[in-house]
């Protein structure tokens, strides 16, 4: 096989499955790893896929992510809703952790002055938070990801590992049941499936809307969530397929 019959094969095989491991790819292509990686960079530099820790994803259907504005107005009622119910499961003295989401920063707008310590990778969050005198914030750094106002990579995601929450308070683009939490963008997943490993409870925030879907990357398994508040549109017939995973389902 030619070099640039493997690159197009590699290519075909990433868009394909949506992503590979580099010791398929060195199996299917019968070349080494260190060889495979090699032609991942190549491939990555020429914007044919992207790098990810082991492997490749394809870049063919990723969605870029929601500016922050257009996710502020969209669903906002609910959202509010939403967020207004997370703030009751809030005891003074909880560590908690909110991501970037405008659900968590409804949360953040709403939330009383009482003696809390706050983790979150959200600019707005922490802004939003810090005219409150009781409240402890801690933001996590990293790269800047302009389009969502948050923090995100490699730093963002070591700096979680310094921690342990009572709550994680997260939302994300697409829920499923059998597939699980989804995000559209790969950086905001890798730093939202650390925040689920980090918390004695995790409750994900998520109107309606994003129920049946599945987004371009897993965030978590179901079976990581332990509560859900969403809106009272959901059907009845997902409200009780959720019960049946032992998943407490808040409505408001």
């Amino acid at each position: 096989m030619l070099v640039h019959e493997r690159y197009d094969k590699i290519v075909q095989l990433v868009n394909e499955r949506g992503s590979i491991r580099v010791t398929e790819l060195s199996e299917l292509c019968q070349v080494t790893e260190e060889t495979i990686r090699r032609d991942l960079d190549r491939l990555e530099q020429a914007g044919r896929l992207r790098r990810s820790h082991g492997g490749a994803v394809s870049v063919k259907d990723q969605q870029p992510e929601i500016p922050y504005f257009e996710r502020e107005i969209a669903q906002a009622e609910e959202k509010k809703r939403i967020a207004e119910e997370a703030i009751k499961l809030i005891l003074p003295k909880d560590r908690i952790l909110l991501d970037a989401s405008s659900t968590a920063w409804y949360m953040a707008a709403s939330m009383p002055d009482i003696p809390l310590t706050v983790l979150t990778n959200s600019i707005k969050v922490a802004m939003e938070l810090s005219g409150k005198e009781k409240i402890e914030v801690i933001s996590t750094g990293g790269i800047l990801a302009s389009r969502s106002l948050s923090y995100v990579g490699p730093l963002a995601e070591r700096s979680l590992d310094a921690y342990h929450v009572d709550k994680a308070f997260f939302s994300c683009k697409g829920v499923h049941l059998e597939r699980g939490v989804s995000e559209s963008n790969e950086l905001q997943a890798r730093i939202k499936h650390k925040m689920v490993g980090m918390a004695d409870q995790v409750i994900l925030l998520a109107d309606s809307s994003k129920f049946g879907v599945q987004a371009f990357t897993h965030v978590a398994d179901l079976s990581d969530v332990d509560a859900i508040i969403t809106d009272r549109r959901l059907s009845q017939e997902l409200l009780m397929q959720l019960k049946d995973k032992q998943i407490t389902v808040t409505t408001v």
